[in-house]
């Protein structure tokens, strides 16, 4: 009862807190869009890493709401690992104190006008970064009913925010897994929502590693993401979790590595043509990450942003980069190669502000 009386007060000040702002100083490029997974809105924004690991684990911040909201952009995506508010070995415990995080975060996206995209990162079972879970969502049952039981916990907690301000992306970039595994998780994970939340928008991430799209989903009523970081020589140049990103050549744009050519023909053949194939099938497409590491030259970074932007525009889908404040972002980045302009305590590339501002 007590924590039923949380969810209803949640919901009563997130909903004040919206109708005491105005919603209109900002809108979605799809605003005028039927809001349904067969064709999501053209959102465009960025990923908050606030519970992106347990290591961090900390409040998520208005101010980004606010530098957002001025900038124009409309939408937010929270990798959030689970050990930030339960663990593997008791999983049907759920830190409230955590979860308030979130809350206060979906919160502050009524208020601004900012849809705020719900992701798994780390979900019960897995995660593509390391540590590895102790339980397989894949093959193990448990770690599939505790996966389960958390996405019909999110769902209860957030019934009655409309789509247009939340939505779940259910598992962050599945590796190469078995398709058939794949489409058998998604659906009990989908029906665990449903069950709480019949109509609550959904997006599941394209296998191999977000990169490919998933037919075996299509029927099933939610839409799918894709991912922004072809080539890898260009987005993750000298990344440390990357083997061997530190003996690449420094990358330029177009690039020539192990003898392709990566242009931006290639990006539309590779990268756009099967996701437009999928969404001929009645499934809505967005880019749920993308960036460069702060490695990569400046030029070449910008270069090949404009090519991705372009293409993502020309084909009616949005985007959510990685990552706002950090070594991917428009803040913060400490690139070497660029001259910051100093912005509200942070340190701010213009130039590629300005560049995906207008895209």
């Amino acid at each position: 009862m007590a924590r039923e009386l949380t969810r209803r007060q949640f919901l009563g000040v997130t909903a004040a807190a919206a109708a005491g702002c105005a919603l209109p100083q900002i809108q979605s490029m799809g605003s005028d869009d039927t809001m349904n997974a067969s064709k999501l809105p053209r959102w465009r924004g960025f990923n908050l890493l606030e519970k992106f690991t347990h290591w961090e684990n900390k409040p998520f911040v208005e101010s980004d709401f606010l530098m957002m909201k001025e900038w124009g952009f409309d939408f937010v995506r929270l990798p959030l690992s689970y050990w930030c508010w339960s663990t593997p070995e008791n999983w049907r415990d759920m830190d409230e104190a955590s979860l308030g995080h979130i809350d206060e975060v979906v919160g502050f996206g009524r208020k601004h006008g900012i849809h705020v995209n719900i992701n798994f990162h780390r979900g019960p079972g897995y995660c593509v970064n390391p540590p590895e879970e102790p339980f397989d969502l894949w093959t193990d049952p448990t770690a599939l009913e505790a996966c389960k039981y958390h996405w019909a916990a999110f769902a209860k907690r957030y019934k009655g925010i409309p789509n247009e301000e939340v939505s779940f992306d259910l598992l962050n970039e599945p590796a190469r897994i078995d398709e058939d595994v794949y489409v058998n998780v998604v659906e009990h994970l989908v029906g665990a929502i449903r069950g709480e939340d019949p109509d609550r928008l959904i997006v599941a991430d394209g296998l191999s590693w977000g990169r490919d799209p998933v037919h075996g989903l299509v029927g099933l009523g939610v839409g799918q993401s894709t991912r922004g970081y072809d080539p890898m020589q260009i987005s993750h140049y000298k990344a440390s979790w990357i083997d061997g990103s530190d003996t690449w050549d420094a990358p330029t744009w177009p690039l020539v590595h192990d003898g392709s050519t990566h242009n931006r023909a290639k990006l539309f053949r590779e990268r756009i043509e099967p996701w437009k194939a999928l969404e001929a099938e009645g499934v809505g497409v967005h880019v749920g990450e993308w960036g460069a590491f702060q490695h990569t030259p400046h030029d070449v970074v910008l270069a090949w942003m404009k090519d991705c932007l372009e293409l993502w525009e020309d084909a009616g889908w949005g985007w959510s980069m990685w990552n706002f404040r950090g070594s991917f972002g428009i803040l913060d980045s400490n690139r070497e190669d660029i001259e910051y302009e100093e912005f509200q305590g942070h340190s701010l590339d213009r130039a590629m502000l300005e560049l995906i501002r207008q895209h």
